[in-house]
């Protein structure tokens, strides 16, 4: 979790809408939020301790206090835009999963823009490959400490800099989009998730082996422990070119497979087993202020729950290698400026706007 984040407030009771990013490496945003949807089902004389309980889990930042009324308009159109990050702290419990050094910073080492459209039957997903190379802004984290704008630096560098208020006005700045929510998801907790979930099933194209993140596995099917699975959504060098870009792929790959798992199994038989799974999403996930009770996560997540895999577009933001270092990517700008649009006026994104882009040649070594 960020430095920043400060627990919420405590208030007992319950909803339905959406939480399900149990992805820190980070890919399964609809995971957290469709297992709390399930919370009301936990009745009887314990359901009140249990939602003190729950909300005594989540973490919260006030997105919109430290950023004020200097935002992209709200757009009323019954769609919402949230900013899903994964921080790749090597700190605390996460120091021993693997792929990096404990140098006491944080990056954003995942991020996505999920945008629900109206109706909250579909979705798109446009990741935001971390080494993009951007303008970014001029920040204040909510410690209210002021960050200059700096140039020609990677994205993943506005969460280091600033936190996830930093990251919010990074992203906004880019699309001229107001994120309407955030949520940010823990490496340990992904890894816990998956494992209470009784594990993801994928099948793999090729084989995929990487040391950096303790990943090993053979073409077929597999039924990927959390471990594996935080290995899958982190690993870069194991296939494909090694870039940012295929990890992406793996990670959008990934998160259909786990929407499929969730809704698959049936947590709503067994209360413990909701609880368990709602007590570790509700651990591994950092909100804004608005979802930082059970009540407005829960009330969430029923909003979205009707969104299957089949539902959900994936696509990564328009970029470029950049000549002059090819571990970094440039904006394509005319082609992102294309899915901006389209999603800001709730529709869906062009073909054109994803053709002749880089990728990272992943493409189709997972599927579900």
């Amino acid at each position: 979790m960020s430095a920043e984040s400060t627990p919420s407030p405590r208030i007992p009771g319950s909803k339905g809408r959406r939480r399900k990013p149990r992805s820190r490496g980070r890919k399964g945003l609809l995971v957290t939020a469709w297992v709390a949807a399930g919370i009301v089902v936990v009745g009887g004389t314990g359901a009140g301790y249990v939602y003190f309980k729950l909300n005594g889990n989540i973490k919260s930042v006030d997105i919109n206090q430290v950023l004020g009324s200097a935002r992209p308009t709200k757009v009323d159109n019954g769609s919402e835009n949230i900013l899903v990050l994964g921080s790749d702290t090597r700190s605390g419990s996460n120091k021993e999963l693997g792929g990096g050094t404990d140098d006491g910073s944080a990056r954003s080492d995942t991020a996505m823009i999920i945008h629900v459209y109206e109706g909250h039957k579909k979705a798109t997903v446009v990741s935001i490959p971390r080494d993009t190379l951007i303008d970014r802004p001029q920040c204040t984290d909510t410690d209210g400490k002021e960050h200059d704008a700096a140039s020609d630096v990677m994205f993943n560098s506005a969460y280091t800099t600033g936190g996830a208020a930093c990251a919010v006005k990074t992203v906004e700045s880019m699309t001229d989009i107001r994120m309407d929510h955030y949520l940010e998801v823990d490496f340990s907790g992904f890894e816990k998730l998956v494992d209470e979930l009784g594990g993801v099933t994928v099948t793999t194209t090729k084989a995929i082996k990487d040391t950096d993140s303790h990943l090993d596995l053979k073409a077929g099917t597999h039924e990927l422990t959390g471990a594996q699975a935080l290995g899958l959504v982190r690993t870069r060098h194991g296939v494909g070119d090694g870039s940012d870009l295929g990890r992406i792929q793996l990670q959008q790959a990934f998160i259909k497979a786990l929407v499929k798992q969730v809704k698959s199994v049936g947590v709503l038989t067994s209360p413990k087993k909701l609880y368990d799974l709602a007590d570790t999403a509700t651990k591994a996930v950092t909100t804004d202020s608005d979802l930082g009770s059970v009540n407005s996560l829960v009330s969430f997540a029923g909003g979205l729950k009707g969104i299957s895999p089949s539902d959900m577009t994936m696509v990564t933001m328009p970029v470029r290698y950049d000549p002059a270092n090819p571990n970094r990517v440039i904006v394509q700008e005319s082609k992102a400026k294309q899915i901006w649009t389209a999603l800001e006026n709730d529709r869906a994104i062009p073909k054109s706007a994803t053709e002749g882009t880089a990728t990272g040649q992943a493409k189709g070594v997972v599927t579900s």
